[in-house]
């Protein structure tokens, strides 16, 4: 149910930052939800909800990708400074990395975002990454593709519904190259086959003593 990998040392911060990676569809909303109330962290959501650009981009990826991910970079910089600076203990849904190594990478290498656009983006982030501060965990939400399909279907998102699965399948396969080479944090897997927050609440019990155990808190 749960693998601990690139594990280290108890932070030398005094308070805490934890990010929940994982596919469209995984759960991050919903385990930043339950964790942050359970342990008491200030909780951080991407910004779907009012987002000015999500559905215009489901209905037309190569126009409004670019636009897309230079406003998701600069939400998530906005979280990270405010992480920095609270003083609180936090947890995050979606991590920058993702913005960058998933999202944008598969626009470009599908031809959906220019060279030109891409290089900007990336210098962009590249900039920005002395400022960041990097987790003192990684939760990741591991399973297969049958499950985020199926998650991403059970929330009837609307601008969700008419895209093809194989968009999601090359995510998933992103996915799991990308959290092979990620090492700037220890990073906890999360196998959502088969734990489920919502319907097994021992789930949720487990995974909270096991971040207790990790952080030392």
């Amino acid at each position: 149910m749960f693998k601990l990998v690139n594990k280290s040392n108890k932070s030398a911060n005094r308070d805490l930052f934890i990010t929940v990676a994982g596919n469209v569809g995984a759960g991050k909303s919903t385990l930043t939800s339950l964790v942050g109330e359970r342990l008491g962290f200030e909780t951080h959501y991407e910004k779907v909800d009012g987002n000015p650009y999500l559905e215009d981009f489901y209905k037309d990826q190569e126009k409004w990708g670019f636009h897309l991910q230079l406003y998701f970079l600069a939400q998530r910089f906005k979280q990270q400074k405010e992480i920095h600076t609270n003083g609180l203990n936090n947890i995050q849904d979606r991590s920058i990395y993702e913005d960058v190594e998933i999202f944008a990478r598969n626009l470009y290498d599908n031809g959906k975002m220019t060279k030109r656009d891409y290089i900007t983006y990336r210098d962009l982030f590249n900039d920005m990454v002395p400022y960041l501060r990097t987790p003192d965990l990684m939760i990741y939400l591991d399973g297969s593709i049958d499950t985020i399909i199926k998650r991403i279907q059970l929330r009837s998102r609307d601008m969700e519904k008419d895209v093809d699965i194989e968009y999601w399948t090359n995510l998933h396969n992103r996915y799991e190259n990308w959290i092979k080479e990620y090492n700037d944090s220890p990073v906890l897997y999360v196998n959502i086959d088969e734990v489920d927050l919502v319907e097994n609440p021992e789930h949720l019990d487990m995974l909270c003593e096991k971040i207790k155990e990790i952080l030392d808190i």
